[in-house]
C-alpha cells in the first residue's frame, strides 16, 4: 500500500508536470552521474523554479520534550532508551508565543513546533491549535510535527491556520524496520494523506548516517516522490550523535559528496519541493552547505538548538549566506 500514484500528472501549484513513477534505477542512475553533470542538471531544475539567490529559514522548537512510547532507533526522546533526557509537559501557550517572537525577530520566516509523542491526545491538540493561531497571528507561517494523526485531527489543525505538517518517513521501507518497531511505515503513509486531504501542506523527509546503504537513501527520495503530491518540503536530516540509542552501534558519517549528491538527486526528483538542510549542519563546513545550496537546497533551521540537539550559532548561518550572496531573512 505504501507506494501510490505512479503517474505522471499536471502539480496544481505551478502547473509543471512532475513524475511520481521514478524507479529505483533511475534514481541510481542520476546519483551515479558525473558530478559535474549531477550539479548542472539540479541546479538547471533548480533555477527553472526557485530563486537560486535565497534560502527560506525556519526555527524549531520542542514543545513537549521527551517521554515518547515509540522506540526510533535514533531517537533522544524515546522512553525506551536511557539518554539522560528529562520528559517535559506541553509548554504553556505564552512561552510558545514568545519563543516564536523571538524567532521572527531572529530572522526566522517559519515558526516549527514539535511534541515528543505517539499522537496527540484531544485536549493536547485543543492547546496546539490555539497556538498555532496565536504564532499565525505574528505574521509567520506554522508547522508542526505531533506523531500520528486522525483525519479529524488533521482537520482541527486546518481550520487554526496551520500552513505545514511535518512527519517524515525517516529512511527506505527495507532499512525502516531496522530502526523502528512500534511505528510502521504505513501508518506515516496514513497520517500524510490524512494530513494533505484536510489542506495542509506536507513537510516529509528523513535521516541519513544511521548504518543505511545509499540505495536506502535513495529508496527512501523514490518513496516521497511517488506520493500522490511531492511534499512542498523535504527536510534532510543528518542524524545527530546521541547517548543511549540503538543506532550508535552502526552509525556512519555521510561522506561530504554523498551528500551533495543525495540532495541534487531531491531536487532533480522532486523540481518544486524545498529541500531543507536540517539536522547535523553543526557537522558540515561552509564549503559542505555551499555545494548543497548548489546542489539545490534552500532552506535552513536558525537557532542554537534542534529540539534536543546542536545547530549553528546565527551569526555563522548569516556570514555564510553573505558571503555567497545569497539572501533570506538573516539579512
Amino acid at each position: 500500500m505504501i507506494a501510490s500514484g505512479r503517474v505522471e500528472r499536471n502539480d496544481s501549484r505551478n502547473g509543471a508536470q512532475l513524475r511520481s513513477n521514478w524507479e529505483r534505477a533511475e534514481a541510481q542512475a542520476l546519483y551515479n552521474l558525473p558530478f559535474a553533470d549531477l550539479m548542472f542538471q539540479a541546479q538547471s531544475v533548480h533555477r527553472d523554479n526557485f530563486d537560486p539567490n535565497h534560502v527560506e529559514t525556519a526555527s524549531l522548537l520542542s514543545i513537549k520534550t521527551g517521554g515518547c512510547p515509540e522506540d526510533c532507533g535514533y531517537c533522544s526522546q524515546s522512553a525506551h532508551y536511557q539518554t539522560g533526557l528529562k520528559a517535559t509537559r506541553l509548554m504553556d501557550c505564552a512561552d510558545v508565543v514568545a519563543s516564536a517572537q523571538r524567532a521572527k525577530d531572529a530572522g526566522a520566516s517559519r515558526f516549527c513546533m514539535a511534541a515528543a509523542w505517539r499522537s496527540p491526545k484531544d485536549r493536547d491538540l485543543d492547546q496546539v491549535c490555539y497556538m498555532v493561531s496565536a504564532v499565525k497571528g505574528l505574521g509567520m507561517e506554522t508547522c508542526v510535527t505531533l506523531g500520528m494523526l486522525t483525519p479529524n485531527q488533521a482537520i482541527q489543525l486546518f481550520e487554526a491556520g496551520l500552513d505545514f505538517y511535518n512527519h517524515n518517513v525517516d529512511t527506505s521501507p527495507e532499512f525502516y524496520g531496522k530502526i523502528i518497531s512500534t511505528r510502521t511505515l504505513q501508518d506515516r503513509i496514513d497520517t500524510l494523506a490524512h494530513v494533505r486531504e484536510a489542506g495542509i501542506k506536507v513537510c516529509s523527509g528523513g535521516i541519513i548516517g544511521m548504518g543505511e546503504r545509499v540505495e536506502d537513501r535513495l529508496g527512501m527520495l523514490v518513496l516521497l516522490a511517488n506520493l500522490p503530491s511531492h511534499p512542498e518540503s523535504v527536510p534532510i536530516n543528518m542524524w545527530n550523535e546521541v547517548e543511549g540509542v540503538p543506532v550508535n552501534d552502526t552509525a556512519e558519517r555521510p561522506e561530504p559528496f554523498a551528500l551533495v549528491r543525495l540532495v541534487a538527486t531531491a531536487r532533480i526528483m522532486m523540481p518544486k519541493s524545498v529541500v531543507r538542510l536540517s539536522a547535523g549542519r553543526q557537522y558540515m563546513t561552509d564549503e559542505l552547505q555551499a555545494l548543497c545550496f548548489f546542489a539545490g537546497a534552500n532552506s535552513i533551521f536558525i537557532g542554537d538548538t534542534l529540539l534536543t540537539t546542536k545547530n549553528p550559532q546565527r551569526d555563522r548561518d548569516s556570514n555564510l549566506l553573505d558571503r555567497l550572496g545569497i539572501a533570506s531573512s538573516l539579512a
